[in-house]
């Protein structure tokens, strides 16, 4: 091979795994979270290693952001009501069409239980 190529080919493999990475993530619509007050139960979903807590209402489910699982955590099952931000993302598939769309909490305050 000559030089050109052995520049040019690692390149090429970047900009496709850069491409390829991209497709199905979505973006983060609601840049301002709006404050809410949400009631439901307290979940975990999913299988190990991806688990999710969740808090599961009436008309949705929110997701709750890594970094504040601990202050839910040991509520599993019992039915809760926070003051939370709340912001969701669009998720797409590899041709752009929406797939669905993910709520999440972040800065939570627990009000009941206590």
């Amino acid at each position: 091979m000559n030089k050109r190529t052995l520049i040019l080919l690692p390149v090429f493999f970047l900009c496709i795994t850069g491409h390829l990475c991209a497709m199905g993530k979505g973006e983060k619509d609601s840049e301002k979270p709006q404050k809410v007050e949400v009631s439901g139960r307290v979940r975990m979903v999913g299988n190990s290693p991806m688990t999710v807590l969740v808090i599961s209402g009436n008309s949705r489910e929110w997701q709750i952001e890594p970094k504040e699982e601990k202050k839910l955590f040991h509520l599993q099952q019992q039915t809760v009501t926070v003051k939370a931000k709340e912001y969701y993302i669009d998720l797409f598939d590899a041709k752009g069409n929406p797939v669905e769309r993910r709520y999440y909490l972040k800065d939570i305050t627990v009000m009941n239980p206590k």
